[in-house]
């Protein structure tokens, strides 16, 4: 984590003043850094570390960013880890723009490992974290989303960037089909954890430790698993009375209405139960690898994901 904290400096020391202004500011905030940990963690417990594992996990938390930034213009957001966003400090613009020049840094960076083959599955999930945004939106305000589809676009906008991380490692050192496919499937129930717990950080967070409003995303119309299963276990005339008081939108009052439903109907109960059972099956896809330190510390991280919501 040292060599990559190293080199996230030197990629972002900046080509111009207002580049390294934005650099530094989004440097104060680290994140919690759980994909490049994931990476060294993953490829240390398949015995398959490789010297660009650190360039690896460098260019996918470079995309997660550059994601970030245009994330917080869509949203409109001002908060963004307890600080100003990029765009609320500067302008919509400039956020968009530095996230392009973040990408274009991404893929500098893997052009460098001279694998074809990370750069391939890198891209794919790149893509896959668009077109999970871009359903995100699409379903906004959709209260009869189900829960599959709901997993879906999660699975796209979240987890993609979990699992090439868990299957870099295997990638890099040129590891079988099947042994990619464990550590890609596990970075995906992974991913998919995590964010099931971060949705119900909406309900249940202290903005004091998330940095950002409980509340938001409900009344901003994205439709999250908590929801989903409270409006699918009441009647339909029920269901039809909170979507009718969802779809007039609100402010605190409202937020706590649509608390108190979800918490009643059990949405926060189940959600919890989703994303513990996500992180077990996880688990479970790499449970045949031999015992090590790093084995236990990817269990460890596991439910601390999954224990956020808690």
């Amino acid at each position: 984590m040292e060599l990559f904290d190293s080199k996230l400096h030197d990629c972002l020391r900046g080509d111009s003043p207002l580049i390294s202004s934005i650099a530094r500011h989004l440097l104060k905030s680290k994140g919690k850094r759980m994909r490049p940990a994931f990476l060294f963690l993953s490829a240390r417990a398949a015995d398959s570390y490789s010297e660009y594992a650190a360039d690896a996990s460098l260019a996918i938390e470079l995309i997660h960013t550059a994601t970030l930034l245009h994330d917080d213009v869509v949203d409109e957001s001002d908060l963004r880890r307890g600080q100003d966003t990029v765009n609320h400090k500067w302008k919509n613009l400039i956020s968009v723009l530095m996230g392009d020049y973040i990408f274009a840094k991404a893929f500098r960076v893997m052009v460098g490992t001279q694998s074809i083959e990370l750069i391939n599955v890198i891209s794919r999930a790149t893509e896959r974290v668009s077109i999970g945004e871009l359903r995100q939106i699409e379903e906004t305000e959709n209260y009869s989303l189900s829960e599959e589809e709901y997993l879906e676009i999660i699975a796209d906008k979240t987890a993609s960037l979990f699992s090439v991380s868990c299957e870099s490692g295997p990638v890099l050192t040129g590891r079988d089909k099947k042994e990619r496919q464990r550590f890609a499937e596990f970075g995906e129930k992974i991913g998919t954890a995590f964010q099931v717990a971060d949705d119900l950080l909406d309900f249940v967070g202290d903005s004091e430790v998330t940095g950002k409003e409980p509340g938001n995303d409900v009344l901003n119309g994205k439709v999250t698993l908590p929801l989903i299963y409270s409006l699918k276990s009441v009647g339909d005339a029920a269901g039809r009375e909170m979507t009718r008081y969802l779809q007039d939108g609100g402010g605190e009052e409202s937020f706590l209405k649509v608390h108190d439903f979800v918490t009643e109907t059990g949405g926060l109960d189940y959600a919890y139960h989703r994303a513990s059972e996500l992180g077990e099956q996880a688990l479970d896809s790499i449970s045949s690898l031999k015992p090590s330190i790093y084995h236990d510390s990817l269990a460890s991280m596991v439910r601390y994901a999954v224990s956020r919501a808690s």
